[in-house]
């Protein structure tokens, strides 16, 4: 089976986003139970505050030097070198490996022994001195994990730059499943403490299942440290950018905390609940095609074959938007049985519900421009270019901050999750202008026409959603998990049907890729 999805399958950027989004929604489905299992058994309060404000420190350090900045950097000069001599390419990937190692071990040491003050003073200063003292504890041992994230995500880029994408789609289902397991097996013995062991178990299992894999590119450690190395000094410049975008936006999330420390308690716990959901869409429908299409768009531009980049682009973005403008509206409409069927339950009480409902529905305002922007920056990244989504990024989360502050004291957390929302979309526009400006041609006018039928079919398709959902609000019992249940699960089964029919009424293009994948061996393959 293995064979027949990256030999088959993943050799086109549909075949490819396909592969990430199969396992992504395996990946998301188990965050939501990952999900459901904290709310269930911490509710909106105090263990779930400190959980969450634990991840700040970790995710600024992993986040701003490796995440994004390093696969934005590392795949384009990996092809590159690749395309000339495939021993240099990889003598650069080990040296960058090796360098990452050192450099995260010894920023991890260093956090470790700051984890308290740095909690107090930077993160969460609106926390009692109890609940800083026990997120300095988590933090530590989620410090690990970023070193096993850093080696994980270099062998992602090897794999990426090969377009093997089935292990790259693995990975997240094992971080899940890691801190499944800490939630069921290690909290009953250890407390709230089982919580951050279950990361590091998720983050080691992350970069595990990569390795059989990569080995199979013809890759293998070795023991170099060439910071000399030209493509190693050419991957860092490209990064330094990057980095200092990353860092912004990891600065916009520790703010983001700072603010919701000083609201009511839970704040900081419903405002990730919310923005876990409103990004599981995003994680499946947008992020998959970005990163497939990511290999294409650097080949086009190392090739120069402009005209075969902006088709790609065009094609890409198109998809996206059609997947993603009725995930919105649907998200929307259905946003109190979403947070009822997912958190719902256990400690997780009405009030916590309330504010989650109404925080996700302030985030599914941007999510069309949420989804593009990984699209967006990847094609800048393609062309070399790291600085122009920096200073968009830079705009965009000071927008953010500025209005985090002013709609947190007015509306609480759903007030930050709107801010948010204004900084996505205003960042999505400035991306997509500026690279308007790189092309004479950008397929404008076919990307517009797509936008305004996606649009209207869309509303259609809400209309008939919320309809549907009265009818049977006043039906099923809606005290009942299996009601609510039942009402999402119909109404957004009428939504999507009638979506699909107005889509192949209209003879939209973005249905019939969808119609040729799942006409295809692959849709044969699900189908049995």
């Amino acid at each position: 089976m293995k064979k027949f999805f990256e030999d088959r399958v993943g050799k086109t950027v549909a075949g490819g986003a396909m592969i990430i989004a199969v396992f992504s929604v395996i990946s998301k489905l188990l965050g939501l139970l990952r999900d459901r299992l904290l709310a269930v058994n911490f509710g909106a309060g105090d263990v779930l505050d400190t959980y969450y404000a634990a991840f700040r420190l970790p995710d600024l350090i992993f986040n701003t030097l490796v995440l994004g900045a390093l696969a934005a950097a590392f795949i384009p000069v990996f092809i590159d070198y690749w395309q000339k001599d495939k021993d240099e390419a990889f003598k650069i990937a080990n040296s960058i490996m090796n360098l990452i190692f050192v450099f995260l071990t010894i920023l991890g040491i260093i956090l470790f022994i700051l984890a308290r003050p740095l909690i107090g003073y930077l993160v969460a200063p609106g926390f009692s001195s109890d609940k800083q003292l026990a997120t300095a504890e988590l933090t530590r041992i989620m410090l690990l994990s970023i070193v096993f994230f850093g080696l994980s995500n270099v062998v992602s880029s090897i794999l990426n730059s090969f377009k093997k994408f089935l292990a790259y789609s693995l990975a997240p289902v094992m971080y899940n499943l890691g801190i499944i397991l800490g939630i069921i097996f290690l909290v009953p013995k250890f407390g709230p403490i089982g919580l951050a062991w279950g990361v590091v178990v998720g983050s080691l299992l992350h970069l595990i299942i990569q390795l059989p894999a990569v080995f199979k590119t013809g890759w293998h450690w070795q023991p170099v440290l060439n910071w000399r190395h030209s493509g190693v000094k050419k991957i860092a410049v490209l990064m330094l950018p990057r980095t200092f975008g990353l860092a912004i936006n990891q600065v916009n999330q520790l703010i983001i905390t700072i603010i919701a420390s000083t609201l009511a308690v839970g704040s900081v716990a419903v405002f990730n609940l919310a923005n876990n959901l409103q990004h599981m869409p995003i994680g499946i429908l947008a992020i998959p095609l970005a990163v497939a299409c990511f290999p294409y768009l650097s080949e086009n531009i190392s090739q120069n074959k402009e005209q075969e980049f902006v088709i790609n682009f065009s094609v890409t973005l198109r998809r996206i938007l059609f997947l993603i403008i009725p995930a919105s509206i649907f998200i929307f409409l259905l946003r109190a049985q979403v947070v009822r069927i997912v958190l719902g339950a256990g400690e997780f009480d009405w009030q916590d519900t309330v504010l989650t409902l109404k925080t996700l529905g302030w985030f599914s305002l941007s999510l069309f421009a949420q989804s593009l922007i990984p699209l967006l920056a990847r094609s800048f990244y393609a062309l070399k270019d790291t600085k122009t989504p920096v200073l968009s990024s830079l705009i965009s989360v000071a927008i953010n901050i500025g209005l985090g502050l002013y709609l947190g004291k007015i509306m609480g957390v759903p007030g930050l999750a709107l801010a948010f929302s204004i900084g996505s979309i205003l960042n999505m526009t400035i991306l997509f202008l500026i690279l308007r400006t790189r092309f004479k041609w950008l397929d404008e006018k076919k990307i517009c026409w797509s936008f305004l039928r996606i649009i209207v079919i869309s509303l259609i398709s809400g209309i008939f959603l919320q309809l549907t959902k009265n009818i049977l609000g006043e039906v099923v019992d809606m005290q009942r998990f299996h009601g609510v249940f039942l009402q999402f699960l119909i109404a957004g089964g009428v939504g999507c049907g009638v979506f699909l029919s107005l889509a192949l009424a209209f003879k939209m293009e973005e249905v019939d890729a969808i119609k040729k994948i799942f006409n295809s061996r692959l849709g044969r393959f699900l189908r049995r």
